[in-house]
C-alpha cells in the first residue's frame, strides 16, 4: 500500500495541480477531471452521447448558440458547474449510478478555471511540437548538449541535482547493452579505461554504433512493434514464410535508412518507382498479422479481421494512437469515428491477401501467396564479393597454366571451392510474403464492427478527419500517400510521428518514455514530464533527415544519460521511477539479451548475421497441443544453437518458455514496451534451462583453462567476463563454499558430474576433472544467475 500511496504523490509531484498561487491549466489540472468523469456520455462517441453534450471541443463548450455549458468568469451561471455542485441526485452530474465522484477539490478547480476565464488548450499530442528557447540553468557546467540543460532546469526547479557521472566500467556495459544488447569484452573494457582522451567516450558510442550487432539490437524493438511472428496465429498457428524481412529489419537499423524512407518501404515499397528485391522484401511488414489457414473460414469475415488488425497496428506503431477502439462506434475519449478507421482501412484494400482463403493448407510452412523466393541484400553482396574472387583467380590461373601446373591445380579447387560457396548461397534462398497491389475492394463502415452487415456506408482511403485532409483530388490515394503522410511534417503529420519515436528512443535508453505510454498518446496518457525536451526531440530528428543513429547518438552523448543510476532513500521515496532523470535507471536486461549474454560470456555465441530462424532446446512436448498438423519440435544441432535471440524461431501460441519467463510478447499485438516481471519462473528458467546449464559448463571450462591455478584468479576471470569487475571480499567467500560443497558432492557422484558435464550440443570438455568442471560449473550457473549480469545499470 505504501508503494502504491507513493506513487500516486509522486505523480502529483510530478506533473503538479495548481496551486492557490497558479494558474488553473486546462490540460494539466481541467482535462483529466472531463475525460475520466465526463466523456464516457459528453465525449467524442456520438453513439454514447447524452443530451447532444459534447465536452472534447471548444465549440461546443464555451461556443454554442444555445446556451453554453460554460460562462467564461461566472460559474454560477455556467450549468456543467451548476450541475457539478448539485445536491439534488436528478440534477447531479456524473449521476450517482455512474459510480462516478467528483471530489471537492476538483470542484474548485473547475471553478477557479471558469472565474479565470475558462482558457482552453488542445490536447499537447494534437498540437504540432514545436521549438521554445533552451532553458537558462545555474549550474552552466553541468550540461553537455542541450537535452542536459532541459533536464537540468526542471531539476533546479525541484530544488534537485543530477547524480555524479557513472564509472567509466559501468558507462561501457550500459552503452554495449543499450546499443548492441550484449556485453563488453573484457578487453573492449581494458582498452576503455586506459584512453583517458576527451574523444574516449564518443570513439565508443561510434564503434557500438557501427557495429552490425546494433541492428540486431534495434531490429528486436521494431518486432515487437509490428508484431513479427514465425506462425500465423490463428488456430494451427502454423509456420509462414517471412524471415527476410527480419533480416531487411536489422539491415535498415545497421545502413541507418532514414526512417521516412523505412516508413514508405514498409506500407507501400510495391508502389515506389524504384521499387526493388529490398523494397518488396519491406513490404512483408503488410503480411505479418495473423491469419487462419482453417478449411472452413469464411473470406469475408476474415478479410474484415485482417484489415482491423491492420489499422490497429499502423495507428498504435506509427501514429501512437488507439484507432482500434472505433471499428465499432466512435472512439470514446479520442477524435477518432469509425468513418476515420474503416477510411484508414480503405488504403489497404488494394492488398492481394485473399488467396491462401480459398486454398487453405496445413502444410508446414503454410502458403500465403503471394510470396516470392529471394536473396536478401547480404546475400547478393556476398555473391558478388565472391564472384569478384573468382575472377581474379581465373585471371591468375589463365597466367599459371602454362608455366607452373602444380600451382594452376591448386588455383582451380579454390575456384571451384569459391563456386560451391555461391551455390550454397543461391540454394538457400527463402520464400518470402510480399505485397502486390490488386483492384480495391470496396470498403464500407461496419455498424458495430459486424462483417455481415452491409449496410453502412463505401468510403474511400482518407487519414483522420480531426488530423485534415490529402490534397488529393485527381486519383483514389494509395498506402504511399498515407505513408508519405505520416513522415511529412510540412502537409502531413510527421512531426507528430517524429514525436512518438523520439519518446521511444529515449525509452530504449532510459527504460521509461518521457510519455510512459508509449503506443497510446491519447487524452487518457499521462503528459509528458519534459514536454518542450521531447518536442525538441521531435523536431531534431525531423530536421535531421529522420537519422535514427543520431538521435541514439544525440541521447547517449547527453551528461543526463551518462549519470550514475544509483537512488539514494529519499528520491526513492519522492521519485521511485525516476521521472524527473535526476539519477539513470536500472532495469533487467530483455529476454534476449539475457540468452545472448550468457552465451557471450561463454564463448558459445555464434554472430552470423541474417538466415532462416533458429530454433534452440526446447521442453519436449511443449507443443503437443498443435494440430493442423500436429507437429514435433526439432532443436537445430549445429551451431544455430548458439545463435542471437532476435533470429530464434517466433511460434505465436507457443512462445519459447525461456522467452515467454522473461516477458517477452507473443507478437499477436503491437507491443511497444514489455512488462518486467520478477517471478520465481524466470530464476527457474535460468538455473535449468539447457541453454542456461550449457553456457554455464563451457563457460565453467574457459574458467579452468584460461583462470589461472587458484580459486582466487579463476573467480576474476569469471567476474571480468560476466560482469566487468573483480569479486568483492562476501562474493569470493560465498563462491568458495559452493565451489567447495559442489566438488565435494560431484567427486562422490561421478554420474551427476557426468551428466551436468555433458548437457548440450557443445564438445564436452577433454583433459579437466570431471568433478572440478562440474563444481565450477555450478560457480558459473550462480555468477550468469547475478542480478548485476542481467541488469543492465
Amino acid at each position: 500500500m505504501r508503494v502504491v500511496v507513493g506513487i500516486l504523490l509522486v505523480g502529483v509531484t510530478l506533473f503538479g495541480v495548481a496551486d492557490a498561487a497558479d494558474d488553473v491549466a486546462f490540460n494539466r489540472d481541467i482535462r483529466p477531471i472531463l475525460v475520466e468523469k465526463c466523456f464516457a456520455c459528453h465525449g467524442p462517441d456520438e453513439g454514447q452521447r447524452e443530451a447532444g453534450l459534447r465536452l472534447d471541443l471548444e465549440a461546443t463548450v464555451l461556443g454554442r448558440d444555445d446556451g453554453a455549458p460554460i460562462v467564461r468568469g461566472d460559474p454560477d451561471a455556467s450549468e456543467m458547474y451548476r450541475r457539478l455542485v448539485a445536491e439534488d441526485d436528478d440534477m447531479r452530474m456524473p449521476p450517482p449510478e455512474s459510480g462516478k465522484v467528483v471530489t471537492a477539490a476538483q470542484k474548485r478547480l473547475v471553478k477557479r478555471w471558469i472565474e479565470e476565464g475558462a482558457k482552453w488548450e488542445s490536447h499537447w499530442s494534437h498540437a504540432a511540437p514545436r521549438r521554445q528557447p533552451v532553458p537558462d540553468v545555474v549550474d552552466a557546467k553541468w550540461p553537455v548538449n542541450w537535452i542536459d540543460r532541459f533536464v537540468l532546469a526542471r531539476l533546479e526547479a525541484e530544488q534537485l541535482t543530477p547524480s555524479p557521472d557513472a564509472d567509466r566500467v559501468t558507462l561501457i556495459r550500459r552503452l554495449s547493452f543499450d546499443l548492441t544488447g550484449l556485453p563488453p569484452e573484457p578487453h573492449e573494457v581494458a582498452r576503455f579505461l586506459k584512453d583517458h582522451s576527451a574523444e574516449a567516450y564518443e570513439r565508443l558510442v561510434d564503434r557500438l554504433l557501427a557495429s552490425d550487432r546494433y541492428g540486431e539490437r534495434m531490429a528486436v524493438y521494431w518486432l515487437d512493434l509490428v508484431r513479427y511472428a514465425d506462425t500465423v496465429g490463428y488456430h494451427g498457428d502454423q509456420d509462414h514464410n517471412i524471415s527476410p524481412y527480419r533480416d531487411y529489419v536489422i539491415d535498415a537499423f545497421n545502413d541507418n535508412v532514414p526512417f521516412d524512407q523505412f516508413t514508405r518501404e514498409q506500407l507501400a515499397g510495391d508502389l515506389l518507382a524504384e521499387s526493388g528485391i529490398d523494397q518488396k522484401i519491406a513490404t512483408g511488414y503488410n503480411r505479418l498479422l495473423q491469419t487462419s489457414h482453417e478449411g472452413g473460414v469464411q473470406a469475408k469475415e476474415y478479410l474484415a479481421i485482417y484489415a482491423a488488425d491492420r489499422i490497429r497496428n499502423l495507428s498504435a506503431v506509427w501514429m501512437g494512437a488507439t484507432l482500434g477502439c472505433a471499428q465499432c462506434h466512435d472512439h470514446k475519449y479520442d477524435p477518432f469515428t469509425s468513418k476515420d478507421f474503416y477510411s484508414m482501412i480503405a488504403f489497404f484494400a488494394d492488398i492481394d491477401e485473399a488467396q491462401h482463403l480459398t486454398k487453405a493448407t496445413n502444410a508446414l510452412p503454410t502458403q500465403r501467396a503471394p510470396e516470392l523466393k529471394l536473396l536478401t541484400r547480404r546475400e547478393r553482396e556476398r555473391i558478388a564479393a565472391i564472384e569478384t574472387e573468382v575472377a581474379q583467380r581465373m585471371a591468375e590461373l589463365a597466367r599459371l597454366e602454362p608455366a607452373d601446373p602444380d600451382e594452376a591445380s591448386a588455383m582451380q579447387r579454390q575456384i571451384d571451392a569459391l563456386q560451391k560457396q555461391i551455390a550454397a548461397i543461391r540454394d538457400g534462398a527463402r520464400q518470402t510474403m510480399v505485397t502486390r497491389a490488386i483492384e480495391p475492394r470496396t470498403i464500407r463502415v461496419l455498424p458495430r464492427g459486424n462483417w455481415q452487415d452491409d449496410s453502412g456506408p463505401v468510403v474511400e482511403p482518407a487519414v483522420p478527419e480531426f488530423l485534415g485532409t490529402l490534397d488529393i483530388t485527381d486519383r483514389r490515394p494509395t498506402r504511399l500517400d498515407l505513408a508519405r503522410w505520416l513522415t511529412d511534417d510540412e502537409v502531413g503529420v510527421g512531426s507528430f510521428t517524429a514525436r512518438i519515436f523520439a519518446n521511444r528512443f529515449w525509452y530504449l535508453l532510459f527504460g521509461e518514455g518521457l510519455v510512459r505510454a508509449l503506443d497510446d498518446f491519447g487524452v487518457q496518457s499521462e503528459r509528458p514530464t519534459h514536454p518542450a525536451l521531447l518536442d525538441h526531440l521531435a523536431l531534431e530528428f525531423v530536421e535531421r533527415g529522420w537519422d535514427v543513429k543520431h538521435m541514439m547518438k544525440l541521447i547517449v552523448m547527453s551528461r543526463t544519460y551518462r549519470q550514475a543510476s544509483l537512488v539514494s532513500e529519499a528520491m526513492r521515496g519522492r521519485d521511485p521511477l525516476n521521472r524527473m532523470l535526476d539519477r539513470q535507471s536500472r532495469f533487467r536486461l530483455p529476454a534476449e539479451m539475457v540468452r545472448d549474454s550468457a552465451l557471450a560470456i561463454s564463448g558459445l555465441l555464434v554472430t552470423e548475421y541474417g538466415g532462416a530462424s533458429v530454433r534452440p532446446y526446447q521442453p519436449a512436448g511443449y507443443y503437443r497441443h498443435l494440430n493442423f498438423p500436429t507437429r514435433t519440435y526439432k532443436e537445430n544441432t549445429d551451431s544455430r544453437q548458439w545463435r542471437r535471440g532476435v533470429y530464434v524461431h517466433w511460434q505465436r501460441q507457443f512462445l519459447h518458455p525461456m522467452l515467454k519467463a522473461l516477458d517477452a510478447p507473443t507478437r499477436e499485438e503491437c507491443t511497444a514496451q514489455r512488462p518486467r516481471s520478477n517471478t520465481p519462473l524466470a530464476a527457474l528458467t535460468l538455473l535449468n534451462d539447457p541453454t542456461f546449464v550449457e553456457a554455464a559448463r563451457v563457460f565453467a571450462e574457459r574458467i579452468v583453462r584460461e583462470g589461472g591455478d587458484t580459486t582466487r584468479s579463476r573467480l576474476d576471470f569469471a567476474f571480468l567476463r560476466a560482469v566487468s569487475r573483480q569479486p568483492d571480499a562476501d562474493e569470493r567467500r560465498v563462491l568458495g563454499e559452493l565451489l567447495a560443497s559442489d566438488l565435494a558432492h560431484y567427486q562422490a557422484d561421478a554420474t551427476a558430474a557426468g551428466e551436468l558435464t555433458s548437457t548440450g550440443k557443445a564438445p564436452p570438455a577433454q583433459g579437466l576433472d570431471v568433478a572440478e568442471l562440474a563444481a565450477w560449473t555450478s560457480v558459473a550457473r550462480a555468477i550468469l544467475n547475478l542480478n548485476e549480469t542481467i541488469t543492465r545499470n
